[in-house]
């Protein structure tokens, strides 16, 4: 079993919990019964709603195990930053792109809580793996399907914390 950590906001940690919650829960229980109905059809050979059953059983169960293993092992974000002036998990970054006047701020996160569209950026990802331990001024790049990008960093806050 991979143990790695996961690196999540308090806020992703607690809905990734209530999810498992749910699953285990009210999810598992009316699943359950639609099996029992299923099994009462008779020949389950045939039966397409009891395939169904099982196989998002599968799915649900598969789930379940994924998130258990990704709270097994939290790194809160938060409690991720050792140098506030460079840029790590946790960090709020203002870049610019190099022939750009625009100006976007990522939130670094783990890749479990990544949102590309509301500026929540994977470590993992291009732009966070050129942006991880530089500093305000530095200039880095990032290669990125299109191509690579050059990004200077312009602020590096942890406003969170």
């Amino acid at each position: 079993m991979n143990n790695a950590p996961s690196y999540l906001t308090r806020e992703g940690e607690k809905k990734l919990r209530e999810e498992l919650a749910h699953l285990k829960g009210p999810a598992r229980e009316e699943l359950a019964a639609r099996l029992r109905f299923a099994i009462q059809q008779g020949d389950l050979s045939e039966n397409a709603d009891y395939s169904a059953a099982k196989e998002e059983q599968a799915f649900l169960e598969g789930r379940i195990q994924e998130l258990e293993r990704i709270l097994s092992n939290v790194i809160f974000i938060d409690e991720a930053a050792q140098d506030l002036d460079v840029v790590n998990i946790g960090a709020n970054v203002t870049v610019q792109e190099i022939g750009y006047q625009d100006e976007d701020t990522y939130f670094l996160v783990g890749p479990k809580e990544a949102d590309p569209g509301s500026n929540r950026i994977s470590y993992e990802s291009p732009f966070g793996k050129a942006l991880i331990g530089h500093r305000a001024g530095e200039v880095v790049e990032a290669l990125t399907p299109a191509g690579t990008i050059k990004l200077k960093i312009l602020k590096i806050s942890y406003d969170h914390l």
